[in-house]
């Protein structure tokens, strides 16, 4: 059964929406799940949120309740307030809630190592929720000190942690990539990376970073996602999907398109 780690759902002027913006009008409409079927989706989703708010969590956990594609919900809520701890326990309570994942791209390098976040994030380890760790390279070496800190919560670093892929630079981002799938409890999904591709998107610029993710992760703990509608900015779901089920051995594709992510979660 292929499981999508990693698509969206988001209603223009809605649930506190704030990207995309009309300067995407590739993807400045509404996107639903019969949207996602019609694209030629998978069997079943993981959502991410797309807004920094606790509105449009609430929204994804509303649709995934009311639709089976739907296995788990990655939501949102601010870390760092002081009500954080009891937000997570309360979000904890929706069977479909399965991680959080603060817009870590957006903040400074050095914002998930604030102490002031340690009361929101024992309180993820104790209701057994994951992280998504949504990040750009400058982020991966404050990222590791945060895993090495907290070995008992579940990480996974989305698209791959974004490499400069457009500026064709794979140094530092290799090293600091390795040094994360070092650590044995932190995954990684092989997403987003087409739209990190510049202006125009191939195969061939995206393949030597695939390549890496998939030497130091493995299919064991490297998952597929679409990003799906963002993807429509670069390529189209069969497409990509095609493509990585190329780069990977047969042998490890069932791991990589769904039970990677089913262990994961917790699905």
């Amino acid at each position: 059964m292929l499981i999508d780690a990693h698509c969206h759902v988001w209603r223009i002027g809605r649930n506190d929406h704030e990207w995309p913006a009309a300067d995407l009008p590739a993807i400045h409409r509404d996107f639903g799940l019969d949207d996602l079927r019609a694209a030629g989706g998978p069997d079943s989703v993981v959502l991410a949120q797309s807004q920094p708010s606790e509105r449009d969590t609430a929204w994804l956990l509303e649709l995934a309740a009311a639709d089976p594609i739907v296995l788990g919900v990655v939501g949102w809520t601010n870390l760092a307030a002081p009500d954080a701890p009891a937000k997570i326990a309360a979000l904890a309570g929706y069977p479909k809630l399965k991680g959080l994942r603060p817009m870590l791209q957006d903040l400074a390098s050095d914002w998930i190592l604030d102490p002031a976040l340690e009361p929101a994030i024992t309180a993820m380890v104790e209701a057994g929720l994951a992280f998504d760790a949504l990040v750009r390279p400058r982020h991966l070496s404050s990222l590791l000190a945060f895993v090495r800190r907290w070995p008992e919560l579940r990480v996974v670093i989305d698209h791959g942690g974004k490499p400069a892929i457009g500026e064709g630079r794979l140094d530092p981002w290799r090293d600091d990539i390795a040094a994360l799938a070092a650590e044995p409890g932190v995954h990684c999904k092989l997403s987003g990376l087409l739209t990190e591709a510049g202006d125009r998107p191939t195969v061939e610029l995206v393949a030597p970073y695939a390549a890496h993710l998939l030497e130091v992760f493995g299919p064991e703990r490297l998952m597929w996602g679409s990003d799906w509608p963002v993807l429509n900015l670069a390529g189209d779901y069969a497409a990509w999907r095609d493509t990585c089920e190329a780069w990977v051995p047969s042998a490890g594709r069932a791991a990589l398109f769904g039970e990677t992510a089913r262990r994961f979660y917790r699905l």
